[in-house]
């Protein structure tokens, strides 16, 4: 006898059961499974990110229309790994009306055009993204009060050559200390110099330089960058502080970086503060960059031999030896001291680096 001539006695047995007596716990995230599959969000508006305060973005829409306007944003949960910074150009959705009270998303951001970023030191391989979409940087050194720091100037450019951006120096307090002998540090470089006294601040000259870019303004603390801020940007508010008589550092008062419409007579453009630093890492940068910002001796170094450091001691450098034969001129020649005094920043970070 088999146990299988019992089968319909057993189908009896559970006649009263059916799937709609399984009773199961719901979902805790959603009723249905999550896709990766995102919304285009096509109706999105693009708006320029102006400043981030404690994960709230302001983002300006409709830049230089009728219905221009700021909007107060978070970013969308799938940009969570994606640092958004001062200058980006964003996507946003939702009630971008700019009511009080109301909260938009960003769910993108145009792919960038420049990016100016930072490491901790220069053996720091983590980039800190400072601002996005910048043409000009502007850095501002004090010629005393603090003592400028030629090093440090250096850096700024080094990051500027970098990441595409022209840059610019201004010195400021030149009524206490004549800035000539620090300013023949840059000889040779395409460098556009204001200078800068009390008295004497030149607002419409450097603002003129300001019209159709996005500039960030860089340097370190107590130089006078937030003064002349408010001088171009009457409506800036930023805060200014005093250099320390004992450790000849400045304190710290910009505490974010800003982007602040400049209005002159010839026209607009857009002022980027952020807050002044002592240090300025380079671990990120590529040195080949800074060779191809000096066009005309980046087309004579292509005859150099391969891994060639273009430094003062380089064998067979095609650089050294054009100079040496006279055919760079006084002008070349100043221009590729200011090349090598920026490369050996490199050759000094590889010496610092662990292992060495």
């Amino acid at each position: 006898m088999s146990w299988l001539d019992d089968t319909d006695d057993l189908d009896d047995d559970f006649e009263d059961y059916d799937e709609s007596t399984i009773r199961t716990r719901p979902n805790p995230k959603a009723n249905r499974p999550r896709t990766k599959r995102r919304p285009a969000h096509e109706d999105a508006e693009v708006g320029r990110v102006l400043g981030v305060d404690r994960g709230r973005y302001s983002v300006l829409v409709g830049e230089d229309t009728p219905d221009e306007r700021m909007i107060t944003t978070t970013r969308a949960r799938e940009l969570r790994r994606m640092p958004i910074v001062t200058g980006d150009q964003a996507r946003v959705v939702g009630d971008t009306s700019g009511d009080e009270g109301t909260l938009a998303r960003i769910v993108g951001v145009v792919e960038r055009t420049s990016l100016l970023r930072r490491s901790a030191d220069d053996t720091d391989q983590v980039e800190r993204v400072i601002v996005a979409n910048a043409d000009q940087m502007l850095v501002v050194v004090a010629a005393a009060d603090p003592e400028p720091r030629a090093r440090l100037v250096d850096r700024y450019l080094v990051a500027a050559l970098d990441a595409g951006i022209r840059p610019l120096l201004v010195v400021t307090k030149t009524d206490i200390a004549d800035p000539t002998e620090f300013l023949t540090h840059f000889d040779g470089l395409d460098l556009r110099v204001f200078t800068s006294a009390q008295e004497e601040m030149p607002v419409d000259e450097i603002g003129a330089a300001l019209v159709g870019h996005s500039t960030v303004f860089v340097g370190h603390s107590g130089v006078g960058k937030s003064t002349l801020v408010n001088a171009l940007v009457p409506t800036a508010g930023r805060a200014t502080g005093h250099v320390n008589q004992v450790t000849g550092r400045g304190r710290h008062t910009s505490s974010s970086t800003v982007s602040l419409r400049y209005q002159g007579a010839e026209g607009t453009g857009w002022v980027i503060d952020t807050p002044g630093v002592r240090s300025f890492g380079l671990g990120h940068v590529d040195p080949a960059n800074i060779l191809a910002a000096f066009t005309e001796l980046a087309e004579i170094a292509e005859n150099c031999p391969r891994g060639c450091t273009h430094l003062a001691d380089a064998p067979d450098c095609a650089l050294i030896e054009a100079a040496d034969r006279g055919e760079l001129g006084e002008t070349g020649r100043a221009r590729l001291d200011s090349l090598q005094r920026l490369l050996q920043t490199f050759a000094d970070k590889a010496e610092q680096a662990p292992g060495r």
